[in-house]
């Protein structure tokens, strides 16, 4: 049986929410709603439930530690997934903030507040971070640092950098961070369609 796709945010509460459901809905994916949550409230068992439930795929889930710095739910649900033999894990985007005492992760690249590919990691705010820092840091990132997606994608703050970054312009760079993970799998095309 075929594994389901999923793609993870590391992000879940209204504002984060609202954006990935737009995102979504602009690539014809399904977003997860039941996972948004501050911190998020399903536990694993119902998590996984409700992404196997979910229609079509890939599919979206949210997973947030409610700015817990250990691990936390979210951080637990994500290690969870990644581990899950029944599903299949396209790509992790790592959400920035303001979180200190983090180990951070590292990322491939990530996606700026104009929608941009930066090589490194990016602040709360989208703006790259300083030249010599490799992790992004936020408080439901650190567990990637042991277990290995196919792809991390940076990401500032989602629905909160910048006026393009909210649902109602269009949610951009959640959209292009989203687009990224789809092409690097060659399934752009099949989202778009």
């Amino acid at each position: 049986m075929e594994k389901k796709k999923l793609i993870i945010i590391t992000d879940g509460d209204h504002w984060a929410q609202q954006t990935i459901e737009a995102a979504g809905k602009r690539l014809g994916l399904t977003t997860v709603s039941a996972t948004a949550g501050n911190p998020t409230p399903l536990p694993a068992a119902a998590l996984r439930k409700a992404i196997l439930e979910a229609k079509g795929e890939p599919v979206l889930v949210m997973v947030d530690d409610g700015g817990e710095r250990k691990k936390g739910h979210g951080e637990r649900l994500l290690e969870n997934l990644l581990l899950d033999d029944g599903l299949t894990v396209l790509g992790v985007i790592a959400v920035a903030a303001n979180t200190r005492q983090v180990a951070g992760a590292p990322v491939n690249f990530s996606i700026t507040r104009e929608g941009e590919i930066h090589r490194g990691p990016v602040d709360k705010d989208g703006r790259p971070e300083p030249e010599g820092r490799t992790k992004v840091e936020g408080d439901t990132v650190d567990v990637l640092n042991s277990l290995h997606p196919p792809l991390v994608v940076g990401i500032g703050d989602i629905g909160k950098m910048t006026p393009a970054a909210r649902a109602e312009a269009g949610a951009r760079i959640t959209t292009r961070a989203i687009e990224e993970i789809l092409k690097y799998h060659g399934l752009l095309a099949e989202a778009k369609a």
